[in-house]
């Protein structure tokens, strides 16, 4: 979670403000929606540690509103702090119980909570990649993620 949150970091760091509405394609996230969903992620460790399940029919998923680049870093950083700690504390044995993804009685996922947090790291490493594909398309020079970019390499 550490090396990943060097890297993620980076990419938040580049998100153009002025473009927060921009998308690639009608079907795709706007900017903003895509940079705050990949800050949000390392929290899923703790709501995943500290929750049964998420039932988006009785807790409908929003955003907490991100203006600018510091208020998304300050919320990116929270949500890793939040995931951090959870995970320090974590046992084994805490891992094991299943939590449950629903939208009311439409069941999506029910996995151990271990497996939800490798799956939730992995979504930071998809998002991420997703969202230097939206920064290069808009011809933001992006960071290396295991090693130098083609930016960086003066390519």
């Amino acid at each position: 979670m550490n090396q990943e949150a060097e890297t993620t970091r980076k990419f938040l760091e580049l998100v153009p403000e002025d473009k927060y509405d921009w998308k690639p394609h009608p079907k795709s996230m706007s900017l903003k929606q895509l940079a705050s969903h990949v800050a949000e992620l390392p929290g899923w460790a703790s709501m995943t540690l500290t929750t049964d399940e998420l039932d988006f029919e009785n807790n409908p998923y929003t955003l907490p509103p991100v203006e600018n680049n510091a208020g998304l870093l300050a919320f990116f950083e929270q949500s890793l702090a939040n995931g951090r700690k959870e995970l320090e504390k974590a046992t084994d044995a805490d891992l094991l119980p299943n939590w449950t993804l629903r939208s009311g009685k439409d069941i999506y996922s029910t996995t151990s909570k271990g497996e939800v947090i490798r799956m939730s790291l992995n979504q930071t490493t998809h998002h991420r990649a997703q969202l230097g594909v939206y920064l290069r398309l808009l011809n933001v020079p992006i960071p290396g993620s295991y090693g130098p970019s083609a930016d960086e390499l003066g390519m």
